[in-house]
């Protein structure tokens, strides 16, 4: 995927038609040598010609579909020449779409990510606050949709505001990870146990299946650090009836936030330490599953301990790396 396809353009209609797309090559519902009109796409997808535009041209910048000598593109594949080898008529077949009607994103979810990224990338180095003006013009948003997008971000911790009312991202130091790591060690393995004889086996074993999923052949191009940290943690947790124990474990949501972004070059962590606490997932879900809910409790303390240790490893990378440039809607405090 290009390295200008960001989680703001996921989001976009563009942005989705191109996955769709991507999905139908590889999947091989679309061959090579078929042929993908933008007008097509923009009427299987229920779209307007100028995402579909811009969707094929990605797919044309990774080499998964090519210009053809007509008008339109075609799927890429096995060609002598410049022809496709397969057609019937010694010209491409038209492209068969799956009708998939793309709904158009809520204005704060399609700036949501990118700001999210950008405030735990920079939280690293230093606090900052959040200029809404400049950040409506950046997004090219009205304030309401900023400031919808902020409640958001508070209500999990990630920001706050100071005695002026400004919005602040405070910076996250080794000793604040710490504590609430300490927070969760000392409350998660009784939240756990308690959730163990409410937890239904089904859904044990879904989630143990998303975990051997995703070490098998990691790291997949479709591995999503967030479902398996929710799935655990937040999920499977939520079946304690201590209410207290989870109201307070809620202030420690904080720490989710990065991990979204794994393999971002400052807040990365080794994939051999991804690798690892993916095993130790799936090894607490085992023993539940083997209904010992004592040990699992026990290998869920140890396995927040190492998440400690692991949170180390962003602020030793961040500590090699020069500071990115922040963006013109954020100011260090």
């Amino acid at each position: 995927m290009n390295d200008s396809f960001t989680a703001l353009d996921k989001q976009s209609l563009q942005g989705r038609a191109y996955q769709l797309l991507k999905d139908m090559i590889r999947e091989g519902r679309l061959r090579a040598g078929d042929r993908l009109l933008e007008a097509e796409v923009a009427k299987a997808f229920s779209i307007s010609r100028s995402p579909a535009r811009k969707a094929l041209r990605l797919l044309c910048d990774d080499k998964l579909i090519r210009e053809s000598t007509g008008r339109g593109y075609e799927v890429a594949g096995t060609f002598t020449g410049d022809q496709p080898v397969n057609p019937a008529q010694g010209r491409p077949r038209r492209a068969i779409l799956d009708s998939v009607q793309i709904q158009s994103v809520p204005q704060w979810e399609q700036m949501y990510g990118q700001l999210e990224r950008e405030l735990c990338t920079q939280i690293i180095f230093a606090s900052v606050r959040i200029v809404e003006e400049r950040l409506a013009e950046h997004f090219g948003v009205s304030r309401t949709v900023v400031r919808d997008v902020l409640a958001r971000m508070h209500s999990v911790g990630l920001i706050g505001k100071d005695s002026l009312g400004r919005w602040i991202a405070s910076k996250v130091t080794p000793d604040k990870t710490h504590h609430l790591y300490e927070l969760r060690w000392l409350l998660e393995p009784e939240a756990l146990r308690q959730a163990a004889q409410h937890v239904s086996v089904d859904y044990l074993e879904r989630a143990h299946a998303t975990v051997l999923n995703a070490l098998d052949g990691f790291p997949r191009d479709d591995f999503d650090s967030d479902i398996v940290e929710h799935d655990l943690h937040v999920t499977l947790l939520s079946h304690c009836p201590n209410e207290e124990i989870l109201h307070s474990l809620a202030r420690t949501r904080v720490l989710f936030v990065p991990t979204r972004y794994l393999f971002d070059p400052v807040l990365r962590i080794p994939l051999d330490l991804i690798e690892a606490a993916l095993r130790e997932h799936a090894h607490i879900y085992r023993l539940l599953l083997d209904r010992k809910p004592a040990q699992a409790a026990h290998a869920l303390h140890q396995h927040l301990r190492l998440a400690d240790d692991r949170w180390l490893q962003r602020f030793q990378t961040a500590a090699q790396i020069k500071r990115v440039e922040m963006p013109p809607y954020l100011v260090t405090v």
